[in-house]
């Protein structure tokens, strides 16, 4: 994640995430932060009848092992917008590997909450969801990389332990690179 979302900490001090949202749910448009252009653009439009389950986005002051900020997929029944940052709890993670043109890389997915001070989580662990729900996001991501020419393979689930251990390890990354 670039600036301006530099000054956010990925992390609250009540322990929760922050978040920064780029593609809604429902929706077939992918969005991504535009960094000269200092705003949010369409990145590219997802075949008909594919669209994002729950809103996508990412973790500010994190990198992940592809490069970019941390993906988190937020469990939520109503669609945020492009760049809207969200108070999350973690509950999971799916794990995968990523192949694109013979390069095998690990791009796993982060499962949030919405939290607020009215809304507590609905869920707090990746096994509360229901098994259709994860069925769908799974095949999700597997379509939504398959039509980008690579290939998606979940590897595992895990909780919040999990999510929160990946967390840290995106953080740290960030941090050394950040340094460079």
């Amino acid at each position: 994640m670039t600036p301006p979302f530099d000054n956010i900490l990925p992390r609250t001090a009540s322990g929760f995430i922050n978040m920064i949202i780029d593609t809604p749910k429902g929706s077939r448009n992918k969005f991504k932060y535009d960094e000269e252009a200092a705003c949010f653009r369409l990145s590219r439009i997802l075949p008909a009848g594919a669209s994002f389950p729950f809103d996508f986005g990412s973790i500010p002051g994190t990198l992940a092992e592809d490069g970019d900020a941390l993906d988190v997929l937020l469990i939520s029944e109503a669609p945020s917008f492009p760049g809207c940052l969200v108070t999350g709890k973690l509950i999971g993670t799916i794990s995968a590997e990523q192949t694109e043109k013979g390069k095998t890389i690990r791009n796993d997915r982060l499962l949030a909450m919405p939290v607020t001070p009215a809304n507590p989580a609905l869920f707090s662990d990746i096994s509360d969801l229901p098994a259709a729900w994860l069925a769908e996001i799974e095949h999700f991501f597997i379509s939504y990389n398959k039509i980008q020419g690579r290939e998606y393979k979940p590897i595992n689930r895990g909780g919040p332990k999990e999510a929160d251990e990946a967390l840290s390890k995106a953080e740290k990354r960030y941090k050394r690179e950040k340094k460079q």
